[in-house]
């Protein structure tokens, strides 16, 4: 849906290309998934390979005084077993950022389920059995849990000897970074405030949840090197960490992507990728690994559970005068991106508001707690949950509406940024909220049908049956919020792109070539849309992604589709020019508008701008040397800054994104039982490049803050710093019966600046869908709720 004022710029001929841009073209890999035919990374298999198992330890923090792997050497069948000893090279460590991980436990281990040593076998029960003999002395440390225990005086360094551009600047050894951003007078702000609302909340920790477990397949190759084939969100990333800890240049390394069940952020980080290829060099077997769920919650980083204490002052009218908030994140043993965390938390902590006058701090603590990441959202998700918390309470303190109070401070297109930055693109956020705010409401007592029948699954509690509606009431919430797109604050994110066009069976048909990982997102659908746009070709390959191509950067921050697919159009354009100047050669004395109209290519034909077709894009095709024309680009997205690390000021993003949210929930007060009814969606996409998977996207991300806001959250026991509940039995996300009905409305406010004007889509829905619920929650129990996820006795306890 295109609301009035939307800029089209070059979309009206777009949307007329059947498969292109703006049409809903069908995945490639679709069918294929929703039958169980894809194959992914765990349905690999070479005739001669052998299984890799991982032994993780069994306590968060300890000195390492031996390890005995005679037993398991004994074992039958067992090919190799390797501890840090064996490591082949000097590097040692890896990370995404910071080189503080080691590939295997070296003197210590640092968190619940660190691998300590690998295990190859002949079959994977039996590198399972040989892995359990191994036997760990270990000699118990103190732990470091919190922000207290991480800097209290005495407190164990877990990294003692830091040398990162980080560590000059944080107060603490045990704080990894920290992101000040001071902006006005908060302090002289609040003397003239006539309410202020202060309240600290707590966020808890979220697993990523993919469909496919971590797994990979390691083949030693011929020339001493290792062919992987790996589940991963961003290649090039994973080679630059795994090539110097095996010891081998990067070109001896070759990297290809295989079917990804998903990833959220998950997969960034490396699992299994060096441990497969450190016993594939050493046995010269390939060795596949595939972890069973058990291992797959302590395989990757999970969401960075946080303490959030808020100050905001307003007016008497309704205008927000300050804010003030300390967001302290917990990263667990080691960094991961836990820096870009914070700078996302600090930079996008007030929120989707003008606010002058902000005093903001932001940190993330080394802990013995596992390591957290990346997660959809990234930091941004667990400042959304209090801010608009808090804009709720200053709206009732005021006796406004909380969508009206939020209307009258909502950022527009020119509001500065807490850090000096202009928002320079359409910021619609008033009209999200609008256009949630003015949808019919669901009826009541749906669960009751009109002879008195009562439908157990529409209550709270589902098929549980544990109420007939006694006790239900209904609340309704709102909330906003705003991420950013892309990668930030000084960061290079650019993506390479090859294009080439040729006649195949005597038609033009195109081959997309890029490293961007498709982890279920749609990218290859969107690479195939945007050539068939700018070819005008209906037939489009795009080839598997691998590490022969340069880097197409993560698959992650809302970024693929505008940096991956900018760089597909770039290419798409050179080639077309390329094309365009050949038939200006061979076939321009054919006729005068060859020299003087604007030429395009639709439908196998060159066309000028009025449809007149002048020539076959074959014939000219067959002029090409080789008889085809190929591009290769990379392709950069406006520059970043990173943020003065005093104040916060620079103009440290891309661009943003916005959603809003109403959630209807009802509420059985008694037992503590929620049922989500409904959970509405309006967000700016800038431009719908596949309407129907824009929508998916919507609804993922909304089901993902849901899942949050009710029910997930990994437990760590805070006394030994061990994960309590490490499967999907004890580990809830929404089932179909726990997803509400979202309704979706599509903004497309171009940004002059992206191509197509499009707008990162992914993300921003997870973020104000969880507030939305609480709010709900809230409205119908009247209570404070300030911790997420909301458990039974937070709703029925005194």
């Amino acid at each position: 849906m295109t609301v009035p004022g939307a800029v089209p710029g070059d979309l009206t001929r777009t949307d007329r290309v059947h498969g292109g841009v703006g049409t809903s073209a069908p995945r490639p890999d679709g069918i294929l998934k929703v039958t169980g035919e894809f194959a992914y990374a765990s349905d690999m298999w070479h005739e001669d390979m052998i299984w890799g198992h991982t032994l993780r330890s069994t306590t968060a923090h300890a000195a390492i005084h031996s390890i005995d792997i005679s037993a398991a050497l004994a074992v039958p069948g067992v090919r190799a077993v390797l501890t840090y000893e064996d490591l082949p090279a000097r590097e040692t460590h890896y990370g995404l950022e910071l080189k503080d991980t080691p590939a295997l436990a070296h003197r210590r281990v640092r968190h619940h389920g660190e691998p300590v040593a690998l295990v190859a076998a002949d079959h994977p029960e039996t590198a399972r059995r040989a892995a359990a003999r191994i036997r760990v002395d270990y000699g118990e440390l103190p732990l470091v849990t919190d922000e207290a225990s991480a800097t209290a005086p005495g407190a164990p360094l877990l990294h003692e000897h830091r040398t990162d551009h980080y560590a000059p600047r944080v107060p603490h050894p045990n704080i990894v970074h920290r992101q000040p951003i001071v902006r006005g007078d908060a302090r002289a702000a609040a003397a003239r405030a006539d309410v202020i609302v202060r309240g600290d909340y707590v966020f808890g920790m979220q697993d990523q949840a993919f469909l496919g477990p971590e797994s990979g397949l390691a083949v030693p190759a011929e020339d001493g090197g290792v062919d992987l084939y790996v589940a991963t969100q961003w290649l090039h990333s994973d080679l630059r960490q795994i090539a110097p800890v095996l010891g081998l240049p990067e070109d001896k390394v070759r990297m290809t992507l295989s079917g990804v069940g998903g990833a959220f952020g998950g997969r960034e980080d490396l699992s299994m990728q060096i441990h497969a290829g450190l016993l594939a060099l050493r046995t010269g077997r390939p060795v596949k690994m595939v972890y069973n769920r058990f291992e797959s919650f302590f395989g990757h980083v999970h969401r960075h559970p946080a303490r959030l204490h808020y100050e905001h002052g307003a007016t008497r009218d309704g205008r927000l005068t300050h804010v003030r908030c300390r967001i302290v994140l917990d990263g667990g043993a080691y960094a991961s991106s836990s820096p870009a965390v914070v700078g996302n938390a600090a930079s996008l902590s007030i929120g989707p508001y003008a606010v002058d006058n902000v005093d903001i701090e932001a940190l993330a603590l080394y802990t013995n707690n596992p390591p957290c990441g990346a997660m959809r959202g990234f930091g941004a998700v667990q400042a959304c949950f209090a801010y608009e918390a808090q804009m709720d309470k200053v709206a009732a303190r005021l006796g406004l509406h909380p969508v009206e109070f939020r209307r009258r401070n909502a950022m527009e297109q020119g509001t500065v940024m807490p850090t000096g930055q202009p928002v320079d693109s359409p910021a619609p956020v008033a009209e999200l909220l609008r256009r949630v705010k003015a949808r019919p409401l669901p009826p009541e007592r749906q669960w009751e049908s009109a002879d008195g029948t009562v439908d157990p699954r529409a209550l709270p509690g589902g098929v549980a049956n544990t109420t007939h509606g006694e006790g239900v009431v209904r609340g309704v919430g709102y909330a906003v919020g705003i991420k950013n797109v892309g990668f930030s604050e000084g960061f290079d994110d650019y993506s390479t792109a090859r294009v080439r066009l040729e006649n195949v069976g005597g038609t033009p048909a195109a081959t997309v070539y890029t490293a961007m990982a498709e982890v279920g997102q749609g990218g290859i659908t969107v690479h195939a849309q945007i050539a068939r746009t700018e070819l005008g070709v209906t037939r489009v390959t795009v080839r598997p992604a691998d590490t022969g191509i340069g880097s197409a950067g993560s698959t992650s921050a809302s970024r693929q589709t505008y940096v991956t697919g900018g760089a597909v159009k770039h290419a798409c354009e050179t080639v077309r020019e390329t094309v365009l100047a050949l038939g200006r050669r061979h076939l321009g004395t054919r006729h005068p508008a060859w020299a003087t109209a604007e030429l395009l290519l639709e439908d196998g034909r060159v066309v000028t701008d009025d449809g007149e077709p002048l020539a076959d894009l074959a014939e000219i095709l067959r002029q090409a040397p080789g008889g085809a024309v190929e591009a290769e680009v990379e392709w950069r997205h406006r520059p970043t800054q990173p943020l003065d690390p005093v104040t916060g000021q620079g103009d440290g993003h891309v661009q943003y994104s916005f959603a809003a949210h109403r959630a209807v929930v009802e509420v059985d007060t008694e037992l503590g039982l929620v049922k989500v009814v409904e959970l509405a969606c309006a967000q700016d996409v800038g431009k719908a490049i596949n309407p129907l998977a824009v929508e998916g996207q919507i609804q993922g991300g909304t089901t993902q803050g849901l899942g949050i806001a009710v029910m997930e959250e990994i437990v760590v026991d805070p006394a030994t710093a061990r994960v309590r509940n490490p499967s999907f039995t004890d580990y809830l996300i929404p089932t179909l019966l726990d997803t509400p009905p979202i309704p979706v409305d599509v903004l497309e406010l171009a940004d002059d600046h992206a191509p197509y004007g499009l707008r990162g889509v992914g993300e921003a829905p997870t973020l104000s869908a969880t507030p939305a619920v609480l709010a709900a929650i809230r409205d119908a129990t009247g209570r404070g709720l300030t911790r997420v996820p909301v458990r039974p006795e937070h709703l029925t306890g005194g």
